[in-house]
């Protein structure tokens, strides 16, 4: 087992009173143990499909009072909604399932939320113990399938381990770097008569996440930050995860240092804030990936120097000095060398920041970033985010997403999918609060929309969540609306059709002369012809009506406030909205895969001109 990330710092496990148990020993099947060691670590919900090799977990589940379990139509819908209340509601998410396809079903939402750090546990069941690794029926190595995409995982062969093996698997989930856990336990295990009693003895030798930072890098980064002419802080998503965002505000403005929010991090800072430059990356907005360009001094907060956000990566901030905090010490110096790595959890590492900043304020030594703002400021205001509207009076996918975000009501969450939405989702909606931002970061998992908002809606009943979805993404997991108008999980899904995998579309139009082999989605296969163009197959708003969803169609900018203004008021039931797009539209801004981020385009052929800069 191998400790690896940024996240928050929790306790143990302990009884849902929040001080140690006092129940006596119980009689029961390892089933029944399994169920009350759920309740016990208060995992209120579980997203599941039963199954032959899991079948005996879910006799118990029926009598529980404490743990809800939500009828999902496929197992990969169970993981991202299991990912989506997780990062709705910082608790950790679980999801159940059997053996063999309905466990490797849920392989896809385990890489994925071990590629952004999402505390999730992933319950299987295994075929009968003396069975294993003889092929029988519905067998599937899920542990050794899983290895290189959990955090940990366990094989559960006896039912006096379940209880000491779930308390483990949340403690690991939720614990530094939070990550997903899978607990594989054999029909027989769940079968066996045992004896129950919480909470169990923990065994976790060499586990022991690095929270508080060292105190002499702390003071070195805090020299540094005073003595910078051109700093950045790069947030990533463990900022989020470690619920630092209070203590980031006072970082950033008691420095008066610029702030970069990536993909992951998007609401860990006020977007609005007058600090705040934007997202960087291969489409970030141009004043944050020049400012890291020209930076001569980078503070990354629990990020990763992901490839997306470097470029090449032997190209990208040459003239910056690193500090690099991270709870995983294996992220640190993986990509780019840090000059003063610290590893600890975020919130602590930046709470021993201001203090450390502070103490260099009070000894004279104040940084003077006013050059360096008349260079961001220059190239805010020259390169800010846009779009244009399309000639022919067509819907704008970049208008659509905007309004939505303006219209929908205060502390809506928003979840999107992968590909252009996404990249619009993240430009032109406003995130002011951490947890209203989910999406794939890293693994860019299609189909990841629909189901995480239904498990952010679980977890947050009583917040607006607007799922942003392409009509490629919505093709692969929309049969969990039917899951949502069963279960009262009255979500909204925004489609942004545009008849194309839009992304693929995009490189195509770029990169590969304007041959689109098999990225258009609607009936007609000639490219010219968008989506409205013949009879739509599949027509989204009879589908959605088909699974108990509202269903609603926009095609014209005229009606483009009515139809997302009806949409938020209908909150008893899902709710659908086809909206009709240019197919045309392209994502900027764009730095091409493997070139440097000094080649970042504002638009199509549009390289920015920055002129005189500070490091010049």
């Amino acid at each position: 087992m191998t400790e690896q990330a940024t996240g928050a710092h929790h306790p143990q496990p302990r009884a849902r009173n929040g001080g140690p148990s006092t129940a006596s020993v119980e009689h029961v099947t390892g089933a029944q143990s399994l169920i009350r060691s759920l309740e016990e670590v208060g995992a209120d919900t579980v997203f599941g499909i039963p199954g032959g090799a899991i079948l005996p977990a879910y006799d118990p589940m029926m009598d529980s009072t404490r743990v809800r379990h939500i009828l999902v139509r496929h197992e990969q819908g169970a993981g991202h909604a299991a990912e989506g209340y997780a990062q709705a509601t910082g608790k950790v998410g679980v999801c159940m399932a059997t053996s063999g396809p309905g466990a490797t079903n849920l392989v896809t939402p385990i890489a994925d939320a071990h590629m952004d750090s999402v505390p999730m546990v992933a319950i299987t069941g295994q075929v009968a113990s003396k069975a294993i690794g003889t092929d029988a029926f519905q067998e599937a190595d899920i542990c050794g399938i899983t290895m290189p995409i959990t955090k940990h995982n366990f094989l559960v062969t006896k039912a006096e381990d379940i209880p000491r093996t779930i308390a483990e698997a949340f403690h690991i989930a939720s614990t530094g770097r939070p990550g997903p856990v899978l607990v594989d336990i054999a029909k027989d295990a769940l079968q066996a008569e045992t004896t129950f009693s919480w909470p169990p003895t923990q065994d976790l030798p060499g586990y022991r996440p690095v929270t508080k930072p060292h105190a002499k890098q702390i003071r070195e980064a805090a020299r540094l930050i005073t003595q910078a002419r051109r700093p950045v802080l790069y947030v990533g998503g463990g900022v989020l995860k470690a619920g630092a965002t209070a203590e980031l505000k006072v970082l950033a403005e008691l420095t008066g240092a610029p702030v970069t929010t990536t993909l992951m991090a998007l609401g860990a800072f006020p977007d609005s804030h007058p600090l705040h430059v934007g997202m960087p990356g291969m489409h970030g907005s141009v004043t944050a990936v020049t400012a890291l360009q020209k930076a001569d001094l980078i503070v990354a907060l629990g990020a990763r120097f992901d490839d997306r956000v470097t470029g090449k990566l032997d190209s990208f901030a040459p003239y910056a000095k690193i500090v690099h905090a991270d709870i995983d010490p294996a992220e640190i110096g993986k990509n780019r060398t840090a000059d003063v790595p610290i590893v600890g959890d975020a919130r602590e590492v930046l709470a021993d920041l201001v203090q450390a900043v502070q103490a260099e304020h009070t000894d004279g030594h104040v940084g003077d970033y006013s050059a360096w703002w008349q260079d961001l400021n220059r190239w805010r205001e020259t390169y800010p985010l846009g779009y244009d509207q399309p000639a022919d009076g067509t819907l704008s996918p970049q208008q659509v997403i905007q309004r939505i975000g303006q219209l929908a009501p205060e502390d809506t969450i928003y979840a999107a999918g992968v590909g252009q939405h996404q990249m619009w989702a993240a430009h032109f909606i406003e995130y002011e609060k951490p947890a209203t931002w989910l999406n794939s970061g890293g693994a860019g998992t299609m189909g990841y929309a629909v189901p995480a908002a239904m498990g952010a809606k679980a977890g947050q009943p009583d917040r607006t969540v607007w799922a942003i979805d392409g009509d490629g993404c919505f093709q692969m997991t929309n049969q969990e609306l039917t899951t949502c108008a069963l279960n009262n999980i009255p979500i909204k899904v925004a489609i942004i059709n545009n008849g194309a995998l839009g992304m693929v579309r995009q490189w195509q139009t770029l990169f590969y002369n304007q041959r689109y082999s098999n990225t258009v989605l609607h009936s007609g296969q000639d490219a010219a012809e968008g989506p409205s163009g013949g009879t739509r197959v599949p027509d989204f708003v009879k589908l959605s009506e088909a699974m108990g969803c509202v269903a609603l169609r926009c095609e014209s900018p005229d009606e483009l406030d009515a139809v997302i203004a009806k949409a938020n008021a209908i909150n008893d039931r899902p709710v659908v909205v086809d909206f009709i797009v240019h197919e045309d539209a392209q994502v900027w801004p764009m730095v091409a895969a493997g070139t440097s981020n000094d080649e970042v385009m504002a638009a199509l052929g549009v390289r920015p001109d920055f002129g005189d800069s500070a490091d010049d």
